[in-house]
Parts: C-alpha cells; sequence; structure tokens
C-alpha cells in the first residue's frame, strides 16, 4: 500500500493574507506617485486596495472573500476601459514588481515563492494590454 500523498501548501498558507495586505499597500504607494498611472484609479483608493487585496489573497489560495462579494474577477472586462499599453503594462509592473521584491525581503519570504508571484505578475501584466502601440514610421 502507497503512502498519501502530503498536502500541498498554497501561497497563501505561506505567507499569508497580511502579506498581500502590505503588497498592496506598497504597490500603491508607487501608483500614487505615477504620472502615467494615477489617473487610471480613483481618488480615494481605498476600495481598489481592498480589491486588490482580496483578489490576491483569494488567486493564492486563500478566502474567497472576493468572488463572494464580486462574483467572477473578469479582469480583462473590468480594466477595459482604460487604455493598457506597454509603457502602462510597464508602469504597472515596475511598481508591482518593486512592493513584492520590498514585501518578501521584510518577511523573509521563501524564494520559491517570490519566483511564483512574480512570474504571475509579469504574465497578467502582458494579459492585460489592450492597447496595440502604433507602427513607427
Amino acid at each position: 500500500m502507497s503512502e498519501p500523498e502530503p498536502e500541498q501548501l498554497s501561497v497563501h498558507d505561506v505567507v499569508g493574507s497580511d502579506f498581500f495586505a502590505e503588497l498592496v499597500e506598497r504597490f500603491y504607494a508607487g501608483v500614487e506617485q505615477d504620472e502615467l498611472l494615477r489617473p487610471m484609479y480613483p481618488n480615494d483608493l481605498a476600495g481598489a486596495k481592498a480589491r486588490l487585496a482580496m483578489f490576491l489573497v483569494q488567486y493564492w489560495g486563500g478566502p474567497t472573500t472576493y468572488s463572494d462579494h464580486r462574483g467572477h474577477p473578469r479582469l480583462r472586462m473590468r480594466h477595459a476601459p482604460f487604455a493598457v499599453d506597454i509603457a502602462a503594462r510597464d508602469a504597472w509592473l515596475r511598481h508591482m514588481l518593486a512592493a513584492l521584491r520590498e514585501t518578501a525581503e521584510s518577511r523573509e519570504t521563501p524564494e520559491i515563492v517570490l519566483d511564483a508571484v512574480e512570474d504571475y505578475f509579469v504574465r497578467s501584466a502582458d494579459f492585460m494590454r489592450n492597447v496595440e502601440e502604433a507602427a513607427s514610421p
């Protein structure tokens, strides 16, 4: 008889909800100072912060609070009103990866977790692009 497989820990199991709350706070601190991204967000960032934190917690294996309150994430649909070109993608990713590295460092996050979350953000940033760049002359 074979041994049962050990339970797999989720990223959320390893880092907890507070990790994502800190990550979101750091990320929005960068967005608040960004001339390209800031106009895409409401004046009061509290709602955006709460939604992003809930989404990340759920995505990485935590409680399903995001879906319970907002339904399916539908990320592309929810971001469709905003022109997400390469410059916007790059700015978003710059702030998110800086926030991720700072948060991971402050919490001594395992490298395997940092790599997985970073990879997700890079793929997500590319997925969210909805404006093709104009061809250069």
